[in-house]
């Protein structure tokens, strides 16, 4: 593929995006499965730009006043140094995108004279600004930048079958830059775009798995006990499922539910690679109302805590999707409530920044349920080394943990 060509594929790409709900890794798959002829290099190429324009999406639409994928391409042109001339050469036909409009020209010559607004700064929504304002207050444009740059890759060392410092010194043997993490200590991370770790030998032999350190850390203020009976509700595909079986020695029961069966489903391979034999699946409405002595709900959320990995999902979001969330958060914490039993704990986490999904959901359920109480994450906390962010919840953030966001709380029944 020529220049233009891998301009024209970004665009194309972006422009799908706009009316799917794919995750833009896997447009990007897709689309190359269909185009053998693409090397490498060309779809390296065409990742990062697509990448780059879901990343600075606002401020390049701000450039350009306009956000069609063909003027958000142009600006991230602009933006690695290019002028007018070199984007009208990409910008010619043929294999390329079709030559530049007089108003696209106009577009690239003149920049806009108006300040660039708060929003378009942060990169994200303006329906967000009050909301995240709240979130990180007079920190808000250093935590959005650390969002804009792109995650290291974290795993979960499986501690039924690998210790860390094992894992860790396989790895750089191997010629990966492995480190362990600070506060997790089964964490092992390396650096953004370290590739073929799911083909490794440790891998395969289910010596660890993929898991942002700050999931580790809510699982770890699960405080899961072996011999006991614990519930994940809204359990995915099971990353969660596997730590806790994990932390519970491989003694006792978990059952992992959710709506998802295709999701669901992944459990049972993983589980067979980890060694895991206490996981139990189930797939409906709801599980039945029998007692567990513990019940993690990682909610569905927004997943603004991720948007350094998912860029794209940032600009899906809509005020009256998070109303429909906030509905949902609440009517799963009062099914994770009746199936709590006697003084049972029940964490609520979620891979958000937004009070909205977070403490706003925690204030609401302890109002509706006086006979639960709050849990101060830092009494749960046992390690030597508290990652900042652990008080009364736990919150985290790329900027203050290196982490993706995250939130916990945990909430138990009081005593009679």
């Amino acid at each position: 593929m020529n220049p233009s060509a891998r301009i024209q594929a970004a665009i194309d790409i972006v422009t799908a995006l706009e009316t799917s709900r794919l995750p833009a890794d896997r447009s990007l798959r897709e689309y190359f499965r269909a185009r053998r002829y693409a090397g490498s290099k060309d779809r390296a190429a065409v990742g990062e730009r697509v990448f780059d324009i879901f990343r600075h999406r606002a401020a390049y639409g701000w450039r350009m006043s306009g956000m069609s994928p063909r003027l958000l391409a142009m600006a991230s042109l602009l933006r690695e140094g290019l002028g007018e001339e070199a984007v009208s050469g990409l910008f010619s036909g043929g294999y390329g995108p079709a030559p530049l409009t007089d108003e696209e020209r106009a577009a690239v010559i003149t920049p806009p004279t108006e300040a660039m607004p708060l929003s378009v700064q942060g990169e994200f929504p303006e329906f967000l600004e009050a909301e995240l304002t709240r979130a990180f207050g007079d920190r808000l444009l250093d935590e959005m930048a650390a969002m804009q740059i792109r995650a290291p890759i974290d795993l979960r060392v499986n501690s039924l079958k690998a210790t860390r410092e094992g894992v860790v010194d396989v790895l750089r043997h191997e010629g990966y830059e492995a480190e362990p993490t600070l506060w997790s200590p089964w964490g092992v991370r390396l650096p953004a775009g370290a590739s073929g770790l799911e083909r490794t030998a440790l891998f395969l032999s289910g010596a660890f798995e993929f898991q942002d350190e700050a999931a580790q850390v809510a699982v770890m203020l699960c405080g899961a006990k072996p011999a006991k009976r614990v519930l994940d509700l809204a359990a995915g595909a099971g990353g969660k499922t596997l730590a806790l079986a994990a932390t519970m020695s491989n003694l006792g029961e978990i059952t992992a539910h959710d709506i998802d069966e295709g999701r669901l489903r992944q459990i049972g391979p993983r589980a067979d690679r980890a060694g895991i034999a206490i996981v139990q699946t189930h797939v409906g409405p709801m599980p039945p109302k029998r007692p567990y002595d513990l019940v993690l709900l990682d909610a569905p959320c927004s997943g603004s805590g991720t948007w350094r990995r998912q860029p794209e999902n940032k600009w899906r979001l809509t005020l009256e999707r998070l109303d429909e969330l906030n509905a949902l958060q609440d009517k799963l914490l009062d099914q994770a409530a009746a199936r709590a039993a006697g003084s049972a704990r029940v964490v609520y986490a979620t891979c958000s920044v937004l009070p909205r999904e977070n403490e706003d959901r925690i204030t609401a359920f302890l109002s509706r349920h006086p006979n639960f109480e709050l849990i101060p994450a830092r009494s749960a906390w046992s390690e030597s080394a508290t990652p900042p962010g652990l008080d009364e919840f736990f919150r985290a953030s790329p900027l203050s943990t290196g982490t993706d966001g995250f939130f916990t709380a945990i909430l138990q029944r009081r005593a009679a």
